[in-house]
């Protein structure tokens, strides 16, 4: 029976910036990951996506991405970087390997998957948010009887022209996707709140700056400027709409009827279809087993669990570090989950 010092559960940018960090360390590891390719859930997001930050503000820890034709590396752009920083570093990754949960046994971890039963001593799950869509419930949704999809369905609106469209979501991924649809259909945008767009001139990279303060103690609580990971970034193709009147948002509607919704008011409103830009709930459903789950969260001190000291969790949000579900945060969250690790097993 092989036993590992680690197994880390997921091949994303998390995943394999733990990876990293093991690879300089003397720790036998393997990286479980479930799609077929590099990439992580990136390779489920919509053509067309560019990150808002530029090349040099999108790396990973150890070797920087190398520049492209674009200023903001495109969707494909980043996944080639993630298949490349794979296989400079050549880590341990067996592909095409879902877990399907995790328990304990004489003191071991004994994960289960498609492919068979792994065991560890230490084990760090790094599945992210990339996969477990969230969508709001409505009354009266099931009745709607156009199409629903959420965001990590949508591609490209090759199949949306002249449909009318209701996007739901406030953040980045609304905005962007508004933008692209409203080119070929009628758009209607909700979201909770009124959305708050970055001033041209600032994109992620000043989000990367203020992360990095904040990290370091240092935020200046003066700044002019309050970067939030919820504001909207101007990139091009959501400037391009903003004189077409494309990114005026509505407060939530009420409920859902047969052909469309019901506004506040009570008026009524046909739509086609209803992309839903809602975001993400960790993925954590492979956990469940070791009975540590609470309201979708594991109580952590940073990155390791508390109630299961031997686990730690890395890439999934605010609650396991600062910004470490992003491309630039999630370095410092991987180094320290690593350190606590050879610590342990070192004890």
């Amino acid at each position: 029976m092989k036993v590992y010092d680690t197994l880390v559960i997921g091949g994303g940018q998390a995943g394999i910036s733990v990876a990293y960090f093991l690879m300089r360390s003397q720790l036998e590891y393997l990286v479980l990951d479930d799609q077929e390719r590099a990439g992580g859930s990136w390779l489920q997001t919509w053509d067309s996506l560019k990150l808002f930050s530029p090349t040099e503000y999108s790396s990973l820890s150890g070797w920087a991405m190398p520049k492209s034709e674009n200023e903001y590396p495109t969707k494909n752009d980043f996944i080639s970087y993630l298949e490349q920083y794979e296989m400079r570093y050549n880590f341990p990754i067996q592909r095409q390997t879902k877990v399907l949960s995790v328990c304990k046994e004489n003191n071991l971890f004994l994960v289960k998957s498609n492919k068979g039963i792994f065991y560890s001593k230490t084990l760090v799950s790094a599945t992210g948010r990339g996969q477990n869509r969230f969508i709001p419930t409505y009354p009266n949704q099931k009745l709607f009887t156009g199409k629903q999809l959420h965001s990590i369905d949508y591609r490209n609106s090759d199949d949306l022209f002249g449909k009318k469209i209701l996007v739901v979501g406030g953040g980045n991924s609304g905005a962007q996707i508004l933008a692209e649809v409203s080119e070929v259909a009628q758009t209607q945008w909700v979201t909770l709140e009124e959305p708050y767009f970055l001033p041209d001139d600032i994109d992620g990279r000043y989000l990367f700056n203020s992360a990095t303060q904040k990290f370091l103690g240092k935020a200046n609580s003066s700044s002019v400027i309050k970067v939030s990971l919820r504001n909207i970034v101007m990139v091009d193709s959501v400037k391009q709409v903003r004189n077409r009147n494309v990114l005026l948002a509505k407060r939530p509607f009420l409920s859902f009827y047969e052909q469309g919704v019901i506004w506040k008011g009570g008026d009524k409103e046909e739509f086609d279809i209803v992309i839903w830009c809602t975001g993400f709930k960790a993925s954590l459903k492979h956990l469940d087993t070791l009975n540590i789950i609470e309201n979708n969260r594991i109580k952590t001190q940073y990155t390791r669990s508390i109630k299961e000291p031997n686990l730690w969790l890395v890439g999934y949000g605010s609650w396991t570090g600062f910004a470490s579900a992003t491309i630039y945060g999630v370095g410092k969250t991987a180094r320290q989950t690593v350190k606590e690790i050879v610590e342990f097993l070192n004890h």
